[in-house]
Protein backbone atom coordinates (compact mmCIF):
# COMPACT_ATOMS: atom_id res chain seq x y z
CA UNK A 1 0.00 0.00 0.00
CA UNK A 2 1.24 3.45 -0.88
CA UNK A 3 -0.19 5.41 2.04
CA UNK A 4 -1.48 3.65 5.19
CA UNK A 5 -4.02 6.37 5.93
CA UNK A 6 -5.03 7.07 2.32
CA UNK A 7 -8.43 5.41 2.54
CA UNK A 8 -9.22 7.56 5.59
CA UNK A 9 -8.13 10.84 4.01
CA UNK A 10 -9.56 10.59 0.50
CA UNK A 11 -12.89 9.51 -0.93
CA UNK A 12 -13.70 8.04 -4.32
CA UNK A 13 -13.51 10.64 -7.06
CA UNK A 14 -14.16 9.93 -10.75
CA UNK A 15 -12.58 11.81 -13.68
CA UNK A 16 -14.50 14.64 -15.29
CA UNK A 17 -16.65 14.25 -18.39
CA UNK A 18 -17.50 16.59 -21.21
CA UNK A 19 -20.93 18.19 -20.70
CA UNK A 20 -23.80 16.15 -22.15
CA UNK A 21 -24.81 18.87 -24.61
CA UNK A 22 -21.28 18.87 -26.01
CA UNK A 23 -20.49 15.17 -26.10
CA UNK A 24 -23.67 14.05 -27.89
CA UNK A 25 -22.60 16.14 -30.90
CA UNK A 26 -19.95 13.60 -31.89
CA UNK A 27 -18.73 10.05 -31.27
CA UNK A 28 -15.47 10.86 -29.53
CA UNK A 29 -14.47 9.57 -26.09
CA UNK A 30 -15.51 12.12 -23.47
CA UNK A 31 -14.06 10.92 -20.16
CA UNK A 32 -11.11 13.07 -19.15
CA UNK A 33 -7.95 12.06 -17.33
CA UNK A 34 -7.29 12.62 -13.67
CA UNK A 35 -5.00 15.49 -12.73
CA UNK A 36 -1.81 14.05 -11.27
CA UNK A 37 -2.81 14.95 -7.70
CA UNK A 38 -6.20 13.23 -8.00
CA UNK A 39 -4.67 10.10 -9.51
CA UNK A 40 -2.18 9.89 -6.66
CA UNK A 41 -5.01 10.23 -4.11
CA UNK A 42 -7.13 7.55 -5.76
CA UNK A 43 -4.21 5.11 -5.76
CA UNK A 44 -3.55 5.99 -2.12
CA UNK A 45 -7.02 4.71 -1.16
CA UNK A 46 -5.92 1.11 -1.82
CA UNK A 47 -5.53 -0.23 1.71
CA UNK A 48 -3.47 -2.97 3.32
CA UNK A 49 -6.50 -5.26 3.48
CA UNK A 50 -4.60 -8.50 4.15
CA UNK A 51 -6.60 -10.62 1.70
CA UNK A 52 -7.06 -8.71 -1.58
CA UNK A 53 -10.45 -9.97 -2.72
CA UNK A 54 -10.10 -7.79 -5.82
CA UNK A 55 -7.82 -10.49 -7.25
CA UNK A 56 -10.55 -13.12 -7.22
CA UNK A 57 -13.11 -10.56 -8.36
CA UNK A 58 -11.06 -9.96 -11.50
CA UNK A 59 -11.40 -12.75 -14.12
CA UNK A 60 -7.78 -12.09 -15.12
CA UNK A 61 -6.41 -12.20 -11.59
CA UNK A 62 -4.84 -8.73 -11.96
CA UNK A 63 -2.33 -7.90 -9.22
CA UNK A 64 -4.22 -4.79 -8.21
CA UNK A 65 -2.71 -3.62 -4.87
CA UNK A 66 0.78 -3.82 -6.33
CA UNK A 67 0.06 -1.65 -9.35
CA UNK A 68 -1.86 0.80 -7.15
CA UNK A 69 1.21 1.10 -4.95
CA UNK A 70 3.41 1.75 -7.98
CA UNK A 71 0.99 4.44 -9.20
CA UNK A 72 1.06 6.14 -5.80
CA UNK A 73 4.87 6.23 -5.97
CA UNK A 74 4.79 7.50 -9.55
CA UNK A 75 6.63 4.42 -10.85
CA UNK A 76 4.83 4.12 -14.18
CA UNK A 77 7.13 1.59 -15.81
CA UNK A 78 6.72 -0.68 -12.79
CA UNK A 79 2.95 -0.19 -12.77
CA UNK A 80 2.78 -1.08 -16.47
CA UNK A 81 4.93 -4.19 -16.01
CA UNK A 82 2.67 -5.42 -13.21
CA UNK A 83 -0.57 -4.71 -15.06
CA UNK A 84 0.50 -6.04 -18.46
CA UNK A 85 1.81 -9.26 -16.93
CA UNK A 86 -1.78 -10.44 -16.40
CA UNK A 87 -3.79 -8.34 -18.86
CA UNK A 88 -2.94 -8.16 -22.56
CA UNK A 89 -5.23 -5.20 -23.23
CA UNK A 90 -5.67 -2.92 -20.19
CA UNK A 91 -6.41 -0.02 -22.54
CA UNK A 92 -9.63 -1.89 -23.44
CA UNK A 93 -10.69 -3.13 -20.01
CA UNK A 94 -9.88 0.25 -18.47
CA UNK A 95 -12.64 1.68 -20.64
CA UNK A 96 -15.33 -0.98 -21.05
CA UNK A 97 -15.07 -3.42 -18.14
CA UNK A 98 -17.90 -3.35 -15.55
CA UNK A 99 -15.14 -3.73 -12.95
CA UNK A 100 -16.11 -6.81 -10.91
CA UNK A 101 -12.84 -6.17 -9.07
CA UNK A 102 -14.36 -3.03 -7.57
CA UNK A 103 -17.38 -4.97 -6.31
CA UNK A 104 -14.94 -7.24 -4.44
CA UNK A 105 -12.79 -4.38 -3.09
CA UNK A 106 -12.48 -4.69 0.72
CA UNK A 107 -12.84 -0.94 1.12
CA UNK A 108 -16.28 -1.34 -0.46
CA UNK A 109 -17.60 -2.93 2.75
CA UNK A 110 -18.30 0.48 4.26
CA UNK A 111 -16.91 3.03 1.79
CA UNK A 112 -16.99 3.55 -1.98
CA UNK A 113 -14.43 1.12 -3.50
CA UNK A 114 -11.12 2.07 -5.06
CA UNK A 115 -11.39 3.39 -8.64
CA UNK A 116 -9.52 0.36 -10.00
CA UNK A 117 -10.80 0.56 -13.57
CA UNK A 118 -9.87 4.21 -13.99
CA UNK A 119 -6.42 3.66 -12.51
CA UNK A 120 -5.96 0.80 -14.97
CA UNK A 121 -6.89 3.06 -17.90
CA UNK A 122 -4.46 5.71 -16.72
CA UNK A 123 -1.61 3.22 -16.34
CA UNK A 124 -2.13 2.03 -19.91
CA UNK A 125 -2.38 5.48 -21.47
CA UNK A 126 0.54 6.93 -19.52
CA UNK A 127 2.62 3.86 -20.46
CA UNK A 128 1.85 4.44 -24.14
CA UNK A 129 2.61 8.16 -23.77
CA UNK A 130 5.96 7.51 -22.09
CA UNK A 131 7.01 4.82 -24.57
CA UNK A 132 6.95 1.94 -22.10
CA UNK A 133 4.72 -0.15 -24.36
CA UNK A 134 7.01 -1.82 -26.86
CA UNK A 135 6.64 -4.71 -29.26
CA UNK A 136 7.51 -8.02 -27.58
CA UNK A 137 9.07 -10.10 -30.32
CA UNK A 138 9.87 -13.69 -29.39
CA UNK A 139 13.57 -14.49 -29.37
CA UNK A 140 13.04 -17.97 -30.84
CA UNK A 141 10.39 -19.34 -33.19
CA UNK A 142 9.11 -22.87 -32.61
CA UNK A 143 8.14 -23.65 -36.19
CA UNK A 144 4.55 -24.34 -35.13
CA UNK A 145 1.74 -22.54 -36.98
CA UNK A 146 -1.60 -21.69 -35.33
CA UNK A 147 -4.80 -20.31 -36.87
CA UNK A 148 -7.07 -18.19 -34.69
CA UNK A 149 -10.57 -17.77 -36.12
CA UNK A 150 -12.07 -14.52 -34.84
CA UNK A 151 -10.33 -11.26 -33.93
CA UNK A 152 -12.42 -10.21 -30.93
CA UNK A 153 -10.89 -9.91 -27.45
CA UNK A 154 -10.60 -13.69 -26.95
CA UNK A 155 -8.96 -14.29 -30.33
CA UNK A 156 -6.59 -11.35 -29.91
CA UNK A 157 -5.53 -12.47 -26.43
CA UNK A 158 -4.92 -16.05 -27.59
CA UNK A 159 -2.96 -14.81 -30.61
CA UNK A 160 -0.81 -12.46 -28.54
CA UNK A 161 0.07 -15.12 -25.97
CA UNK A 162 0.88 -17.81 -28.52
CA UNK A 163 3.04 -15.37 -30.44
CA UNK A 164 4.96 -14.60 -27.24
CA UNK A 165 5.50 -18.37 -26.89
CA UNK A 166 7.26 -18.33 -30.27
CA UNK A 167 4.56 -19.80 -32.49
CA UNK A 168 3.59 -18.32 -35.85
CA UNK A 169 0.01 -17.07 -35.46
CA UNK A 170 -2.46 -16.01 -38.14
CA UNK A 171 -5.78 -14.44 -37.15
CA UNK A 172 -8.70 -14.85 -39.55
CA UNK A 173 -11.41 -12.17 -39.53
CA UNK A 174 -14.48 -12.28 -41.79
CA UNK A 175 -15.07 -8.54 -41.70
CA UNK A 176 -13.06 -5.70 -43.23
CA UNK A 177 -10.80 -4.99 -40.27
CA UNK A 178 -9.72 -6.90 -37.14
CA UNK A 179 -11.17 -6.23 -33.70
CA UNK A 180 -14.50 -8.04 -33.72
CA UNK A 181 -16.77 -6.74 -30.96
CA UNK A 182 -14.16 -4.16 -29.97
CA UNK A 183 -14.32 -2.54 -33.39
CA UNK A 184 -17.89 -3.13 -34.53
CA UNK A 185 -19.98 -3.71 -31.41
CA UNK A 186 -18.79 -1.07 -28.95
CA UNK A 187 -19.46 2.59 -29.84
CA UNK A 188 -16.53 4.92 -30.43
CA UNK A 189 -17.60 7.18 -27.56
CA UNK A 190 -16.82 4.29 -25.19
CA UNK A 191 -13.82 2.83 -27.01
CA UNK A 192 -12.19 4.93 -29.70
CA UNK A 193 -11.12 2.84 -32.67
CA UNK A 194 -7.73 4.54 -32.67
CA UNK A 195 -7.14 2.60 -29.43
CA UNK A 196 -8.00 -0.68 -31.20
CA UNK A 197 -5.85 0.24 -34.22
CA UNK A 198 -2.92 1.04 -31.94
CA UNK A 199 -3.03 -2.44 -30.43
CA UNK A 200 -3.46 -4.20 -33.79
CA UNK A 201 -0.40 -2.37 -35.16
CA UNK A 202 1.61 -3.42 -32.12
CA UNK A 203 0.59 -7.06 -32.55
CA UNK A 204 1.54 -6.95 -36.23
CA UNK A 205 4.94 -5.55 -35.25
CA UNK A 206 5.31 -8.44 -32.83
CA UNK A 207 4.72 -10.91 -35.65
CA UNK A 208 1.00 -11.73 -35.57
CA UNK A 209 -0.54 -11.91 -39.06
CA UNK A 210 -4.11 -10.78 -39.76
CA UNK A 211 -6.22 -11.93 -42.72
CA UNK A 212 -9.47 -9.99 -43.18
CA UNK A 213 -12.42 -10.75 -45.44
CA UNK A 214 -11.51 -14.31 -44.46
CA UNK A 215 -14.72 -16.16 -43.65
CA UNK A 216 -13.61 -19.63 -42.59
CA UNK A 217 -15.99 -22.23 -43.99
CA UNK A 218 -17.14 -19.87 -46.76
CA UNK A 219 -14.25 -18.33 -48.69
CA UNK A 220 -11.54 -20.01 -46.60
CA UNK A 221 -11.43 -23.77 -46.97
CA UNK A 222 -11.34 -25.64 -43.68
CA UNK A 223 -9.34 -28.51 -45.11
CA UNK A 224 -6.66 -26.04 -46.18
CA UNK A 225 -6.44 -24.76 -42.59
CA UNK A 226 -6.22 -28.26 -41.20
CA UNK A 227 -3.38 -29.09 -43.58
CA UNK A 228 -1.43 -25.88 -43.01
CA UNK A 229 -1.76 -25.28 -39.26
CA UNK A 230 -0.75 -27.39 -36.28
CA UNK A 231 -3.69 -26.10 -34.19
CA UNK A 232 -6.83 -24.06 -34.75
CA UNK A 233 -8.59 -21.90 -32.16
CA UNK A 234 -12.27 -21.07 -32.65
CA UNK A 235 -12.87 -17.65 -31.05
CA UNK A 236 -15.74 -16.30 -33.13
CA UNK A 237 -17.90 -15.04 -30.29
CA UNK A 238 -21.61 -15.41 -29.57
CA UNK A 239 -23.31 -13.59 -32.43
CA UNK A 240 -26.86 -14.92 -32.81
CA UNK A 241 -29.17 -12.45 -31.03
CA UNK A 242 -32.16 -13.37 -28.90
CA UNK A 243 -35.32 -12.57 -30.86
CA UNK A 244 -38.73 -11.34 -29.72
CA UNK A 245 -41.34 -13.27 -31.64
CA UNK A 246 -44.54 -11.35 -30.96
CA UNK A 247 -47.15 -10.13 -33.45
CA UNK A 248 -45.77 -7.48 -35.82
CA UNK A 249 -42.17 -8.69 -35.63
CA UNK A 250 -41.90 -8.44 -39.43
CA UNK A 251 -42.65 -4.69 -39.50
CA UNK A 252 -40.14 -2.24 -40.94
CA UNK A 253 -38.55 -0.53 -37.96
CA UNK A 254 -37.98 -3.59 -35.75
CA UNK A 255 -34.25 -4.26 -35.77
CA UNK A 256 -31.61 -6.12 -33.83
CA UNK A 257 -29.25 -3.90 -31.84
CA UNK A 258 -25.95 -5.12 -33.24
CA UNK A 259 -26.52 -4.16 -36.91
CA UNK A 260 -27.60 -0.72 -35.67
CA UNK A 261 -24.40 -0.28 -33.65
CA UNK A 262 -22.18 -1.84 -36.30
CA UNK A 263 -23.50 0.46 -39.02
CA UNK A 264 -22.79 3.55 -36.94
CA UNK A 265 -19.28 2.38 -36.10
CA UNK A 266 -18.65 1.94 -39.82
CA UNK A 267 -20.00 5.42 -40.57
CA UNK A 268 -17.65 6.90 -37.97
CA UNK A 269 -14.71 5.05 -39.53
CA UNK A 270 -15.65 6.31 -43.00
CA UNK A 271 -16.60 2.94 -44.47
CA UNK A 272 -19.80 1.71 -46.09
CA UNK A 273 -22.26 0.91 -43.26
CA UNK A 274 -23.82 -1.89 -45.31
CA UNK A 275 -20.59 -3.63 -46.29
CA UNK A 276 -20.27 -7.06 -44.71
CA UNK A 277 -17.92 -9.98 -44.91
CA UNK A 278 -20.03 -12.30 -42.80
CA UNK A 279 -22.98 -14.65 -43.30
CA UNK A 280 -25.08 -13.72 -40.31
CA UNK A 281 -28.80 -13.74 -41.03
CA UNK A 282 -29.45 -10.84 -38.63
CA UNK A 283 -27.65 -8.20 -40.66
CA UNK A 284 -30.03 -5.48 -41.86
CA UNK A 285 -30.46 -5.02 -45.60
CA UNK A 286 -30.92 -1.25 -45.31
CA UNK A 287 -29.39 1.52 -43.26
CA UNK A 288 -30.82 1.98 -39.77
CA UNK A 289 -31.09 5.45 -38.26
CA UNK A 290 -32.70 6.88 -35.15
CA UNK A 291 -32.80 10.42 -36.51
CA UNK A 292 -36.17 12.06 -35.93
CA UNK A 293 -37.68 8.90 -34.48
CA UNK A 294 -39.21 7.69 -31.24
CA UNK A 295 -36.79 4.92 -30.30
CA UNK A 296 -37.48 2.08 -27.88
CA UNK A 297 -34.57 -0.12 -26.79
CA UNK A 298 -35.79 -3.50 -25.55
CA UNK A 299 -33.18 -4.87 -23.16
CA UNK A 300 -31.45 -3.31 -20.16
CA UNK A 301 -27.85 -4.47 -20.52
CA UNK A 302 -24.69 -2.87 -21.91
CA UNK A 303 -25.76 -3.35 -25.53
CA UNK A 304 -29.04 -1.59 -24.76
CA UNK A 305 -27.15 1.25 -23.11
CA UNK A 306 -24.94 1.57 -26.19
CA UNK A 307 -28.08 1.84 -28.33
CA UNK A 308 -29.33 4.65 -26.09
CA UNK A 309 -26.13 6.68 -26.48
CA UNK A 310 -26.01 6.09 -30.23
CA UNK A 311 -29.68 7.01 -30.70
CA UNK A 312 -29.20 10.30 -28.88
CA UNK A 313 -26.22 11.14 -31.05
CA UNK A 314 -28.17 10.35 -34.21
CA UNK A 315 -30.89 12.81 -33.20
CA UNK A 316 -33.75 10.66 -31.91
CA UNK A 317 -36.92 12.48 -30.86
CA UNK A 318 -37.13 10.35 -27.73
CA UNK A 319 -35.36 7.31 -26.32
CA UNK A 320 -36.99 4.77 -24.01
CA UNK A 321 -35.41 1.63 -22.62
CA UNK A 322 -37.40 -1.41 -21.46
CA UNK A 323 -36.31 -3.97 -18.92
CA UNK A 324 -38.33 -7.11 -18.22
CA UNK A 325 -37.07 -7.37 -14.63
CA UNK A 326 -38.11 -5.08 -11.77
CA UNK A 327 -36.00 -2.06 -10.90
CA UNK A 328 -33.04 -3.15 -8.75
CA UNK A 329 -32.05 -1.36 -5.53
CA UNK A 330 -29.48 1.45 -5.61
CA UNK A 331 -27.24 -0.18 -2.99
CA UNK A 332 -26.43 -3.65 -1.68
CA UNK A 333 -29.08 -5.36 0.40
CA UNK A 334 -28.65 -8.10 3.01
CA UNK A 335 -29.27 -10.55 0.17
CA UNK A 336 -26.23 -9.18 -1.73
CA UNK A 337 -23.43 -9.42 0.84
CA UNK A 338 -19.92 -8.25 0.03
CA UNK A 339 -17.89 -9.50 -1.86
CA UNK A 340 -20.53 -11.00 -4.17
CA UNK A 341 -21.29 -9.13 -7.37
CA UNK A 342 -24.28 -6.91 -6.49
CA UNK A 343 -27.34 -6.67 -8.72
CA UNK A 344 -27.87 -2.97 -8.10
CA UNK A 345 -29.12 -0.13 -10.28
CA UNK A 346 -26.55 0.98 -12.82
CA UNK A 347 -26.79 4.32 -14.56
CA UNK A 348 -24.46 4.53 -17.54
CA UNK A 349 -23.14 7.67 -19.18
CA UNK A 350 -25.62 7.02 -22.01
CA UNK A 351 -28.52 7.09 -19.56
CA UNK A 352 -27.25 10.43 -18.28
CA UNK A 353 -27.57 11.81 -21.80
CA UNK A 354 -31.32 11.33 -21.94
CA UNK A 355 -33.44 8.22 -21.65
CA UNK A 356 -36.68 7.15 -20.02
CA UNK A 357 -36.15 3.81 -18.30
CA UNK A 358 -39.11 1.54 -17.78
CA UNK A 359 -38.91 -1.50 -15.52
CA UNK A 360 -41.00 -4.69 -15.34
CA UNK A 361 -42.45 -4.10 -18.80
CA UNK A 362 -43.16 -6.66 -21.52
CA UNK A 363 -43.80 -6.02 -25.21
CA UNK A 364 -47.03 -7.69 -26.34
CA UNK A 365 -46.96 -6.64 -30.00
CA UNK A 366 -45.39 -4.34 -32.57
CA UNK A 367 -48.06 -2.13 -34.13
CA UNK A 368 -47.70 -0.88 -37.70
CA UNK A 369 -49.45 1.34 -40.20
CA UNK A 370 -50.98 0.37 -43.54
CA UNK A 371 -47.55 0.64 -45.20
CA UNK A 372 -45.97 -1.93 -42.87
CA UNK A 373 -44.01 0.66 -40.91
CA UNK A 374 -43.74 0.38 -37.13
CA UNK A 375 -45.66 3.14 -35.34
CA UNK A 376 -46.22 1.90 -31.76
CA UNK A 377 -45.59 -0.83 -29.21
CA UNK A 378 -48.32 -2.57 -27.25
CA UNK A 379 -46.90 -3.11 -23.77
CA UNK A 380 -48.01 -4.36 -20.37
CA UNK A 381 -46.70 -3.93 -16.83
CA UNK A 382 -45.53 -6.99 -14.94
CA UNK A 383 -45.82 -8.05 -11.32
CA UNK A 384 -42.92 -10.21 -10.17
CA UNK A 385 -42.89 -12.83 -7.47
CA UNK A 386 -39.65 -12.50 -5.50
CA UNK A 387 -38.03 -15.57 -3.91
CA UNK A 388 -36.64 -15.65 -0.36
CA UNK A 389 -33.13 -14.93 -1.67
CA UNK A 390 -34.36 -11.79 -3.43
CA UNK A 391 -34.41 -13.12 -6.97
CA UNK A 392 -37.30 -12.44 -9.38
CA UNK A 393 -38.84 -15.83 -10.14
CA UNK A 394 -42.22 -15.56 -11.84
CA UNK A 395 -44.26 -12.74 -13.28
CA UNK A 396 -47.86 -12.07 -14.11
CA UNK A 397 -49.33 -9.29 -16.21
CA UNK A 398 -50.87 -6.48 -14.21
CA UNK A 399 -54.58 -6.27 -15.10
CA UNK A 400 -55.61 -3.10 -16.92
CA UNK A 401 -52.02 -1.98 -17.62
CA UNK A 402 -51.93 -2.85 -21.33
CA UNK A 403 -51.39 0.21 -23.51
CA UNK A 404 -49.65 1.54 -26.60
CA UNK A 405 -46.70 3.92 -26.77
CA UNK A 406 -45.35 5.62 -29.93
CA UNK A 407 -42.34 3.93 -31.50
CA UNK A 408 -40.77 4.32 -34.96
CA UNK A 409 -37.66 2.24 -34.26
CA UNK A 410 -37.49 -0.73 -31.88
CA UNK A 411 -34.02 -2.08 -31.16
CA UNK A 412 -33.83 -5.62 -29.78
CA UNK A 413 -30.95 -5.73 -27.30
CA UNK A 414 -31.84 -8.83 -25.29
CA UNK A 415 -28.51 -10.60 -25.48
CA UNK A 416 -27.13 -13.42 -27.59
CA UNK A 417 -28.02 -17.11 -27.52
CA UNK A 418 -25.04 -18.87 -29.15
CA UNK A 419 -22.41 -18.56 -31.91
CA UNK A 420 -23.26 -18.56 -35.60
CA UNK A 421 -23.57 -22.24 -36.51
CA UNK A 422 -24.15 -21.91 -40.23
CA UNK A 423 -20.88 -22.23 -42.12
CA UNK A 424 -17.74 -23.09 -40.19
CA UNK A 425 -19.21 -24.95 -37.20
CA UNK A 426 -21.63 -26.90 -39.36
CA UNK A 427 -18.90 -27.91 -41.80
CA UNK A 428 -16.56 -28.91 -38.99
CA UNK A 429 -19.33 -30.88 -37.31
CA UNK A 430 -17.89 -29.75 -34.00
CA UNK A 431 -19.77 -30.89 -30.90
CA UNK A 432 -22.01 -28.29 -29.24
CA UNK A 433 -23.27 -28.09 -25.67
CA UNK A 434 -26.90 -27.89 -24.57
CA UNK A 435 -26.93 -24.12 -25.09
CA UNK A 436 -25.58 -24.30 -28.63
CA UNK A 437 -22.04 -23.19 -27.78
CA UNK A 438 -18.91 -25.04 -28.86
CA UNK A 439 -18.28 -27.80 -26.33
CA UNK A 440 -14.80 -27.54 -24.82
CA UNK A 441 -13.95 -27.86 -21.14
CA UNK A 442 -11.88 -25.41 -19.07
CA UNK A 443 -9.51 -28.31 -18.44
CA UNK A 444 -7.95 -28.09 -21.90
CA UNK A 445 -10.24 -25.88 -24.08
CA UNK A 446 -10.12 -28.67 -26.66
CA UNK A 447 -13.14 -29.64 -28.75
CA UNK A 448 -14.05 -33.17 -29.75
CA UNK A 449 -11.87 -32.69 -32.85
CA UNK A 450 -8.12 -33.19 -32.76
CA UNK A 451 -6.09 -29.97 -32.92
CA UNK A 452 -9.16 -27.73 -32.66
CA UNK A 453 -9.69 -25.58 -29.56
CA UNK A 454 -12.24 -22.94 -28.58
CA UNK A 455 -12.44 -19.99 -26.19
CA UNK A 456 -14.35 -16.83 -25.40
CA UNK A 457 -18.06 -16.34 -25.95
CA UNK A 458 -18.09 -19.06 -28.60
CA UNK A 459 -17.25 -21.54 -25.82
CA UNK A 460 -18.72 -20.07 -22.61
CA UNK A 461 -21.61 -18.05 -24.04
CA UNK A 462 -22.23 -14.32 -23.94
CA UNK A 463 -20.02 -12.71 -21.31
CA UNK A 464 -17.72 -9.78 -20.55
CA UNK A 465 -14.71 -8.57 -22.53
CA UNK A 466 -12.52 -9.22 -19.50
CA UNK A 467 -13.71 -12.84 -19.44
CA UNK A 468 -12.97 -13.16 -23.16
CA UNK A 469 -9.40 -11.98 -22.59
CA UNK A 470 -9.03 -14.43 -19.71
CA UNK A 471 -10.38 -17.27 -21.86
CA UNK A 472 -8.00 -16.40 -24.69
CA UNK A 473 -5.00 -16.42 -22.36
CA UNK A 474 -5.94 -19.73 -20.75
CA UNK A 475 -6.70 -21.36 -24.10
CA UNK A 476 -3.34 -20.20 -25.47
CA UNK A 477 -1.57 -21.87 -22.58
CA UNK A 478 -3.37 -25.16 -23.24
CA UNK A 479 -2.56 -24.99 -26.96
CA UNK A 480 1.09 -24.32 -26.11
CA UNK A 481 1.11 -27.35 -23.79
CA UNK A 482 -0.54 -29.47 -26.49
CA UNK A 483 2.09 -28.51 -29.07
CA UNK A 484 5.20 -28.39 -26.88
CA UNK A 485 4.43 -30.69 -23.93
CA UNK A 486 4.70 -27.85 -21.41
CA UNK A 487 4.20 -24.08 -21.34
CA UNK A 488 5.92 -21.07 -19.82
CA UNK A 489 2.82 -18.93 -20.36
CA UNK A 490 1.28 -17.76 -17.10
CA UNK A 491 -2.18 -18.88 -16.00
CA UNK A 492 -4.68 -17.04 -13.82
CA UNK A 493 -4.18 -19.62 -11.06
CA UNK A 494 -0.43 -18.97 -10.97
CA UNK A 495 -1.11 -15.21 -10.78
CA UNK A 496 -3.38 -15.67 -7.77
CA UNK A 497 -0.94 -17.99 -5.99
CA UNK A 498 1.86 -15.47 -6.49
CA UNK A 499 -0.03 -12.75 -4.61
Amino acid sequence: MGKPTGFLEFTRNMPGKKPVAERVQDYQEFIERYPEKNLNQQAARCMNCGVPFCHSGCPLGNVIPEFNDAVYRGQWAEAWDILSSTNNFPEFTGRICPAPCESACVLGINQPPVTIEEIERHIAEIAFDKGYVKARKPAVRTGRKIAVVGSGPAGLAAAAQLNYAGHQVTVFERDEKPGGLLRYGIPDFKLGKDIVERRIRLMEEEGVAFRCHANVGVNINLNDLLREYHAIILAGGSTVPRDLNVPGRELNGVQFAMPFLKQQNKRVSGTNPLSNGDIESNIAAAEISAQGKHVVVIGGGDTGSDCVGTSNRQGALSVTQFELLPKPPKERTTLMPWPTYPMVLKTSSSHEEGCERMWAVATKAFVGNEKGQLKALRIVDLEWKITEDGRPAQFTERPGSEREIPCDLALLAMGFVHPQQLGMLAELDVELDERGNVKASEKDYQTNLTRIFSCGDMRRGQSLVVWAISEGRECARKVDEYLMGSSLLESKDSNLMAV
